[in-house]
């Protein structure tokens, strides 16, 4: 039985949402990272849509997003709902989280090892975990092609979060779906063929994406961006072309599919 889980991190603060993601990709042999977003209502679709075996939630703090999800959850009533880890920011909060149905609680440590110490509570658990998921019938090829197409599509949104290309922008769903084409088939046009799914010309759907890139070019701290692309880039302006940007994302996440 394959015991990699897959994580959905939800979490408002950047840095420690660095450290999580750092840490996770150090035992990639057994997490794997399947989404990240600070929006309870994504985690959600997240929770629904890509079924994450376990989800490393921050809460606590003013506009408390995590405690707000926690009770989204319970009120969702879903068959096998995943295994919360909550990092809390204080025991009051732990108390909250706790009523809310996380599973397993830990207090973030001023010293900057709370990352390291979530990630070995879930190396250690990921057995468990992941029998769980079998035993409830939720084993990823029990779903089939649409599944495995759901979870393509969550992993590609997760490398886009990591860059700060929003979502709500108009060219992140066409990115989306343009890395997922050339992931299963290059095609030489690649932007007609998102159109032809939005009933949008060529074009306009180039420059849409064009300028998702772009913005979080211009909007994201350069060593994020250098952390989390790592390809060469051309262009004069700094910023990788729509080619240079799907073809790097078909060839790196190819490898896990």
């Amino acid at each position: 039985m394959d015991k990699k889980i897959t994580l959905l991190l939800m979490e408002k603060d950047p840095a420690a949402c660095k450290k999580m993601i750092n840490e996770i990709a150090k035992n990639e042999d057994v997490l794997a990272l399947a989404g990240i977003t600070n929006n309870p209502n994504r985690a959600m679709q997240y929770v629904f849509e890509a079924h994450p075996d376990a989800v490393i939630l921050g809460t606590g703090g003013e506009n408390d997003d995590g405690t707000e999800f926690l009770k989204i959850l319970k009120a969702a009533d879903i068959a096998r709902p995943p295994f919360v880890l909550a990092l809390t920011e204080s025991t009051a909060d732990g108390d909250t989280a706790k009523e809310y149905g996380a599973d397993f609680i830990m207090c973030k440590t001023a010293d900057g090892d709370t990352a390291r110490e979530a990630a070995e509570l879930l190396r250690i658990t990921a057995p468990v975990i992941a029998e769980r998921r079998a035993k409830d019938g939720y084993a990823e090829e029990k779903h089939g092609d649409d599944m495995a197409e759901r979870r393509l599509q969550r992993r590609i949104s997760c490398e886009l979060d990591k860059l700060g290309i929003s979502s709500k922008a108009i060219g992140y769903r066409y990115l989306v779906d343009a890395i997922s084409i050339i992931m299963k088939k290059p095609v030489p046009h690649v932007c007609n063929e998102v159109s032809k799914k939005y009933g949008k010309t060529g074009n306009s759907v180039e420059r849409a994406m064009q300028n998702a890139i772009n913005r979080a070019w211009l909007s994201t701290d350069k060593a994020e961006l250098a952390a989390n692309y790592t390809a060469k880039i051309k262009s004069a302006k700094g910023m990788p072309t729509i080619t240079e940007f799907i073809f790097y994302y078909a060839q790196k996440l190819n490898n896990e599919f």
